[in-house]
Formats: C-alpha cells, structure tokens, sequence
C-alpha cells in the first residue's frame, strides 16, 4: 500500500525565511540569488521554479529527493545561519512558498517560490553597506555579491542595493542594515524592483552614497600619488 501525505490547501501561501547570495549576470543585465548549500550550483531569480540539482527529470520536489526550494519558518532561524563564518557575506530573504510543497518540523520544500524581501547586512568590516560588490568568486555566468561600506567597495564591480532590486524584478524589497556587526533583524528601506522609468526618492540617495564611495576611493589614490610625487 503505497502512503500518501496529508495535503494542505492554504488560502494564501505561506512564509518562509532562507539565506542566500545575491548573485549579478556576466552581462550585468540580471540579478538573482544562489543557495548557501545544496542548490548553490543553480542560481535563480526572484520568481522561479525549482529544478532537480541530480538532473533527474522528476518534479519538484519529489518526496525521494533533496530538491525543491527550502526555507524555515522562523525568522530567527534563518538569522542564525548567518553567525557561521561561511554564511556571514550571505543575505537574509523573505519567500512566498508557491505550489505545491512538503512541509516538515522546521518549514518547507517547494515547487516554486517567489522572494519578497532581502536583508542586507554589514560589510565584513562591520560599516554599514552602502552597495554589494564582488565578492570574489561566483557561478559560470553570474559573479557573487556581497555587501560593502563606503570604505571597502573601492574599485570593485558593485550596484547599490535599490539597482539591484531594479534588476531582480519581481516587486523585490530590499533593507540594509546601519552596521556595527552583526546581521540585522531591521534595517532601512532602500527601495522595490519595479518597472518605472524614473528613480524615487530611496533609490536616487542609495545611488547618491554609492557614487560618493567611489568618490572618496579616488580622492584616496590620487591624494596618494601627489605625495609620490614625479617619477625621475
């Protein structure tokens, strides 16, 4: 006799709370996120279907295979993932978890999910992040990010936070934390992917510090060859 798990019929789709790493296209045209352990090999974006990271060609997720998009139930303890020395570049997401899905004691595994809200912490060095920039390493195709102050993003590829929710799409919120270490729980709204042409209010100071840190990096390195002075 083949068991058969209870089904559930939600009148909303239910929450879930994941960490993750943003992730921007070679092209620099796309940005999405790249699990933290299993499903690290697929990248995906705000709204998406999951794939089975053994190739095999069954649904998502399948109740005799680890695929399918995981997220806890409980905030907090997601946020405790990130206190782990591999995971402390990560990002904090807020997902909608779609279709169908198994529900075990700590969340779900998912068909599909949508990511609503992404949560920036501080910079390595503690400072408050004022873009995400590369983080060193990445997926054929897509180069990781991860957050930095105005102090550390110097010359590095980075967008602002609000650009990045530009190009993820899908209505993502974004909030970054004010630094002084640790991961926050609350943070400043910088701004929601959406397809308006113009930059609000959020979105044109988040460029404004951004391009201000960059500023103050060459300021730095030209102040530095003055004092060299001419070669010869």
């Amino acid at each position: 006799m083949r068991l058969r798990l209870p089904e559930e019929r939600p009148t909303e789709p239910p929450t879930g709370y994941k960490i993750a790493h943003p992730v921007l296209s070679q092209d620099g045209g796309r940005a999405g996120f790249t699990g933290v352990s299993l499903g690290g090999a697929l990248p995906y974006g705000v709204l998406d279907d999951a794939r089975c990271v053994y190739g095999r060609r069954h649904r998502a997720p399948h109740r005799r295979c680890d695929c399918g998009f995981h997220c806890v139930h409980d905030r907090t303890a997601a946020e405790a993932l990130l206190c782990t020395e591999e995971h402390r570049a990560a990002v904090l997401l807020e997902v909608s978890v779609l279709g169908a899905y198994i529900r075990f004691e700590q969340g779900f595994r998912c068909a599909r999910q949508r990511v609503r809200t992404m949560t920036v912490g501080p910079c390595v060095c503690g400072g408050a992040p004022v873009a995400l920039a590369d983080a060193g390493w990445g997926r054929p195709g897509w180069r990781a990010l991860g957050p930095a102050c105005a102090g550390c993003v110097r010359g590095r590829t980075s967008l602002s936070p609000a650009v990045f929710a530009r190009l993820a799409g899908g209505e993502l919120r974004v909030r970054t934390g004010r630094g002084g270490g640790g991961h926050p729980t609350a943070g400043i709204d910088v701004g929601r992917g959406h397809p308006a042409t113009g930059l609000d209010v959020s979105e044109l100071a988040a460029e404004a510090a951004l391009l201000q840190a960059r500023l103050d990096w060459f300021q730095t390195q030209l102040a530095r060859l003055e004092e060299r002075g001419p070669k010869g």
